[in-house]
């Protein structure tokens, strides 16, 4: 059973894709996961390493602010609507997933116009231009956040509040106090923060922690902090004691096993693995993302009582440092939060979204 999967660009829209297609071949190992992409998106380094077969189109973005240049978008089009049909009579799919993103339009209005099922999966509480305009064709909307219903215009039969396809927590979690002492901490008394905004990282973000890291953290405060690759270097000297610094935190198992709140950007699985993993969260959503889709999802989990929402613009290390310390001191508050964050977890969304498909897949 053949079952496509079309989305990327960034690895919001690639990520859950891939976790979908492990978890259904988990289900049932007969299904062929085939991934379609575009040359110039993320999955171009991601997709030959994962080892899933795939093809990469000259797929191209709206240009929303040069509109001069959407003649590469509608070229890009024309060109991968020929590559799918000659795809789709080799071996046709069951079922189309599309994850969102410019990688996935073309595919799924190919599966519209032939009567292939198109199933979405929209991470964030802010629906996405491609999930938005074919939610109404599909036979399932998995949802990330529930709050992303209200944009779409589509039965509320299909929309499912799966939550974000993640890699789940172990069953039997990893020791706190092992997790701690793996880093060189003190095995209990005190708190942990965990830092980190992606592979990348996050400059505006590194900048303030660095400049808190410099004034001096709270007293028994521990921090585990992932600046991504390309700031490793500068901000290495800042590794003490009582801060581990890392360009990359892979696996994050253990940093999250031996956290008690973190500080991120508030990306759609950022946020749902530390909703899995019940940690309190700060959160300061890129100001630069699509739609500005990290904030509407910051402010979902802050009014979900799962976070709470830091716009990045005004933000100084002064602040940063007062409202630790005022969450650290309170455990009523820190209890609450991590409460709000275990009600909005869904560690199985994979599974259960694999399992959804494989019965459109089924049936079609």
């Amino acid at each position: 059973m053949r079952v496509w999967f079309a989305g990327g660009g960034t690895g919001g829209h690639l990520y859950p894709g891939l976790a979908i297609a492990r978890a259904m071949i988990a289900e049932d190992p007969s299904v062929q996961p085939f991934f379609i992409g575009a040359r110039r998106g993320i999955e171009r380094e991601l997709l030959p390493k994962e080892g899933f077969p795939h093809e990469l189109l000259d797929l191209h973005p709206l240009y929303r602010s040069r509109p001069w240049q959407n003649w590469r978008t509608l070229r890009g089009m024309f060109s991968a609507w020929g590559r799918l049909r000659a795809l789709a009579r080799e071996r046709r799919p069951a079922v189309i997933v599309g994850t969102g993103g410019y990688g996935a339009a073309v595919a799924l209005a190919f599966g519209v116009c032939h009567r292939i099922p198109i199933a979405l999966q929209e991470a964030n509480s802010h629906p996405g231009l491609t999930v938005r305009l074919f939610a109404r064709f599909a036979r399932a909307v998995y949802l990330g956040f529930p709050e992303a219903a209200r944009a779409l215009k589509a039965p509320q039969s299909v929309l499912h509040d799966s939550g974000c396809p993640i890699e789940p927590p172990p069953n039997v979690r990893p020791d706190a106090g092992t997790a701690r002492a793996a880093w060189g901490f003190p095995r209990d008394g005190g708190h942990v923060i965990l830092v980190f905004g992606g592979s990348q990282g996050a400059r505006g973000l590194n900048a303030i922690i660095a400049d808190w890291v410099r004034a001096g953290l709270p007293p028994e405060t521990w921090m585990i902090w992932g600046t991504g690759r390309a700031q490793y270097d500068e901000l290495a000297s800042l590794q003490s004691d009582h801060v581990r610094i890392r360009p990359y935190l892979a696996p994050i198992a253990e940093a999250y096993a031996a956290s008690d709140l973190a500080i991120a950007r508030a990306g759609a699985m950022t946020t749902a693995e530390l909703c899995a993993w019940g940690i309190p969260m700060l959160l300061v959503p890129l100001p630069t993302a699509a739609a500005d889709h990290q904030s509407e999802n910051a402010k979902s989990l802050h009014a979900a009582g799962a976070a709470i929402h830091l716009p990045q613009s005004g933000l100084t290390a002064l602040m940063v440092d007062a409202i630790v310390r005022n969450v650290l001191d309170d455990r009523g508050r820190l209890a609450a939060l991590a409460a709000g964050a275990k009600a909005r977890a869904r560690p199985d969304a994979a599974r259960d979204i694999a399992r959804d498909v494989l019965r459109i897949a089924r049936a079609s």
